[in-house]
């Protein structure tokens, strides 16, 4: 419903940012040619339903399709187009989703893909299995169930009206899996690949290289233009930028630091281009609610109190892929909450000294000692997790605490949240698109998300969640995101934001057909790329 709006608003803010030796958008496709991309980190495991990292769909996404997706050449990334679904009906009182899906379309296996395997896939991430978790289920809540009505049709019915809900069924992360596969083994596709996607899986070499080769039998005709695809996997940002800069590597998707940036166009001139644009991407910290002290609120509202925001924005900007200072929204967009408002929330206040002395008090009130000792898990990946990190440490070393890191590496991290195995650690919140329901579902209470690392049960942030969600009024959506935010950041602290990032991709001037969006997860298909001579 709020769409268009959203649309104009991303558009606008992504005008003035900086794109060097753009692609004319005249320029004729050509085939063939090998893309070699890296990746910092590597997938923990191979299912996209189960993980929620960059490393697992950077390198996997050209292996599947989704039901609708992202338009690829949107830069506000909120456009949905259809993708194996090719039409759409949505009854009156918004409750019923009907998509006719595509015919002749084919599994890598040759066997024909038809509403059997879409509604397994979707069984699987709404309404996932004990042996298996979902990511995303928490984005599924307004589900009541999945029909397969006839073989080129599959049918959502929903408890509430949802005005997100075509966006929920664009994730990049909802890969359609072969239902005779997952009949059979539930947790399959966390060790394999078969998808219907525009490549066919290779080989994937642990600490090397991940390869795809061209579907000859794609259902899109003409597509990809791609011989095929390499990912290397390198988690050192100074190799990553030697990659770019000594042309053994055209893309990193995700992110470069202003600093690698201007280093890149220095050395290759008109052979690099640049796209940026805002990033919905958050760094956040996770207290453990299991483990004491952070089962107590005045121990956690300390920590979101020691930060000066304002100040670290001000100084991490210019060496980090971080630029303002957020709340559960990205600045400047729809629903975000304006900055006055958001100064009044803990930890955003622009004076850090009254901050940091309540910070001091609340501490002593919850019986924390001074120079209290406790290790910050971060994960390995060096932007913006380790300046950041620092950062941190820094502020709270300002409030008495000593506090030691632990780095841990990437493809190890999640399974580490999973567990529960922290007192405090790093963890993030990145989404596809620019939307609330994407954006917080994570909060919401341990079993509700598969994805809330605090390990809290807030029935009071569960209602305010579906009660923003089912809102059509817009007016009436913000005061509950208003509601939602001050309980999460301020009134119980069971989460706080860092900085919000910003997305910086300087990419060999060959690679063309690639747009880039406010999230790093989107255009990964690689349907549509291609190399210039």
């Amino acid at each position: 419903m709020n769409t268009r709006v959203l649309a104009a608003l991303m558009a606008a803010l992504l005008v003035g940012f900086s794109v060097l030796s753009p692609a004319s958008a005249q320029d004729k496709p050509r085939s063939g040619g090998e893309l070699i991309f890296l990746v910092p980190s590597e997938p923990p495991s191979y299912d996209g339903h189960k993980e929620g990292t960059f490393g697992t769909v950077h390198p996997l996404a050209p292996h599947y399709n989704t039901l609708l997706r992202i338009d690829p050449f949107d830069r506000t990334g909120t456009k949905v187009v259809p993708d194996l679904a090719e039409s759409w009906t949505i009854s009156p009182d918004g409750l019923v989703y009907t998509l006719k899906l595509r015919q002749g379309v084919r599994f890598h296996d040759g066997s024909v893909m038809t509403s059997r395997d879409v509604k397994a896939s979707y069984d699987k991430i709404v309404f996932p299995p004990p042996q298996t978790s979902s990511y995303r289920k928490g984005q599924y809540r307004a589900v009541e169930v999945v029909e397969a009505p006839d073989p080129q049709s599959i049918r959502f019915r929903l408890k509430w009206p949802e005005a997100s809900f075509l966006m929920t069924l664009a994730s990049p992360y909802g890969w359609i899996y072969k239902a005779d596969i997952l009949a059979k083994d539930i947790r399959w596709y966390e060790k394999n690949v078969m998808g219907t996607g525009p490549f066919t899986f290779v080989e994937h070499v642990k600490g090397s290289h991940w390869i795809g080769k061209k579907n000859p039998g794609y259902w899109d005709k003409g597509k990809p233009y791609l011989d095929g695809f390499r990912a290397l996997f390198i988690s050192s940002s100074s190799a990553q930028v030697a990659a770019i800069r000594g042309e053994r590597a055209h893309i990193q998707f995700r992110s470069f630091s202003p600093a690698e940036r201007d280093t890149l166009v220095a050395a290759l001139g008109p052979k690099i281009t640049v796209q940026e644009s805002p990033w919905d991407c958050s760094m956040l910290v996770a207290m453990n609610h299991e483990r004491k002290p952070w089962d107590d609120k005045r121990a956690r509202r300390a920590l979101t109190l020691a930060l000066d925001r304002y100040e670290g924005a001000k100084n991490l900007s210019r060496i980090a892929v971080v630029k303002d200072v957020g709340g559960i929204q990205v600045p400047g967009t729809p629903w975000a909450t304006p900055p006055p408002e958001l100064e009044k929330l803990a930890g955003y206040g622009r004076d850090i000294k009254p901050s940091r002395a309540e910070a001091r008090r609340l501490l002593r009130e919850a019986g924390v000692p001074d120079g209290f000792a406790f290790t910050f898990k971060n994960r390995g990946i060096p932007q913006p997790y380790e300046p950041l990190g620092i950062w941190l440490i820094d502020q709270w070393r300002q409030i008495g605490l000593n506090v030691r890191q632990e780095i841990i590496e990437a493809s190890a991290y999640h399974p580490m949240l999973q567990r529960g195995d922290y007192d405090v650690a790093m963890d993030f919140q990145c989404s596809f698109v620019v939307e609330p329901d994407m954006d917080i579902d994570k909060f919401q209470s341990m079993g509700i998300s598969d994805r809330n690392f605090g390990r809290y049960k807030d029935p009071v942030l569960d209602d305010l969640f579906v009660k923003q969600a089912r809102a059509l009024d817009p007016e009436e959506r913000k005061r509950h995101l208003r509601a939602f935010e001050k309980r999460l950041l301020d009134e119980e602290v069971h989460y706080f934001y860092t900085l919000q990032n910003h997305r910086i991709i300087p990419h060999s001037a060959r690679v063309r057909g690639w747009t880039i969006t406010p999230s790093h997860f989107l255009n990964q298909q690689l349907d549509t790329v291609w190399l210039a001579e």
